[in-house]
């Protein structure tokens, strides 16, 4: 199955449940089918622990583990193109006249059908895990394009399934600002080695730190200058590295030395233990981090206000709500 190395956060709306078989039936009417020679893209749930014909949804310590599967065919738009060119020379020499825009447009989508079946073939399989108890949804997603794809899947396939995205009481940008000002980190995390500074006026100018101390006057100056932090490496209590973003998105998660004694040394199948080790360390980050970010805030289409001064952080964080821990 696929790896949590970068995951974007939800939470289950409303009083939905089901049972493991009550999810596997809804699923199983969605499985995973490869495209037909002729068919550009298919998608659909498949096996978790890559067993044919298994389960669609595995429990692990109470926690739920998908997986869904896209395969895409590719053509090279340049082939595409080439053909068409090709082919409206041959009308132009058989009839004396171009083919128009509409001609061209249906030549193309001819083309591409002929083509389909020669076609480059990509598959992405994303890990989805749900904690029922907790009402929370993490996918294995780096960009919020796919995370949409998956949770319009089990819109569809789940009744009365809602999700909205983790909302904080402090924005990451602002926590991460403040943070980096007075480099004073909250409880029970370090900042790491890398960062990202954009500029949010017209010049939009990116500085990028890898590899490199960030406890410098010259990042509190960029921060001064008003440039915000896009993301932050960190790490929580020596157990799991990470990447933060200002879109609440977690990214290049890595577990640490000792975080892998659950696993029994056999590398035929480390599933139980891959999953139990994942959503463990992830399950206690997490509330951890939503204390440093002042708590988990209620969904709001609105428009933010504007980010208070980094040294206003501290105090804002002391100030704001704490709801439960997702």
């Amino acid at each position: 199955m696929s790896v949590f190395k970068n995951v974007i956060v939800y939470r289950i709306e409303g009083g939905w449940s089901a049972s493991l078989t009550e999810a596997e039936a809804a699923l199983d009417k969605f499985r995973f089918v490869p495209c037909t020679p002729s068919q550009e893209k298919s998608t659909g749930w498949t096996e978790p622990r890559g067993q044919d014909h298994g389960p669609l949804v595995e429990s692990v310590g109470g926690q739920w583990v998908l997986e869904f599967m896209i395969e895409a065919k590719t053509l090279p738009g340049s082939v595409v193109r080439r053909k068409v060119d090709e082919r409206c020379a041959q009308i132009e020499a058989a009839t004396g006249r171009k083919p128009g825009k509409k001609e061209k447009r249906d030549l193309k989508e001819d083309i591409t059908q002929e083509l389909l079946p020669m076609a480059f073939t990509r598959h992405a399989r994303v890990a989805v895990w749900i904690d029922p108890k907790e009402h929370r949804l993490v996918i294995n997603a780096s960009n919020a394009a796919r995370a949409d794809e998956v949770v319009t899947s089990l819109v569809k396939s789940f009744e009365g399934f809602a999700v909205t995205q983790v909302n904080t009481h402090i924005e990451p940008a602002t926590a991460m600002s403040g943070w980096l000002s007075s480099q004073e980190p909250p409880a029970g995390f370090t900042i790491d080695r890398e960062c990202e500074l954009k500029a949010t006026d017209e010049s939009k100018s990116v500085v990028r730190y890898a590899k490199h101390p960030l406890d410098i006057e010259e990042v509190k100056q960029h921060i001064a200058a008003g440039k915000r932090p896009t993301r932050l490496a960190m790490t929580w209590e020596d157990r799991v590295s990470f990447e933060l973003s200002e879109t609440m998105q977690l990214r290049k998660i890595v577990f640490l030395e000792g975080t892998d004694d659950a696993k029994d040394g056999k590398k035929e199948d480390n599933f139980d233990a891959d999953v139990a080790i994942a959503t463990g360390e992830l399950g206690e980050l997490m509330p951890a981090l939503l204390d440093a970010l002042g708590g988990e805030a209620a969904f709001t289409a609105a428009v933010a206000e504007p980010a208070p001064p980094a040294a206003a952080v501290a105090s804002a964080t002391a100030e704001a709500e704490e709801d439960a821990p997702f």
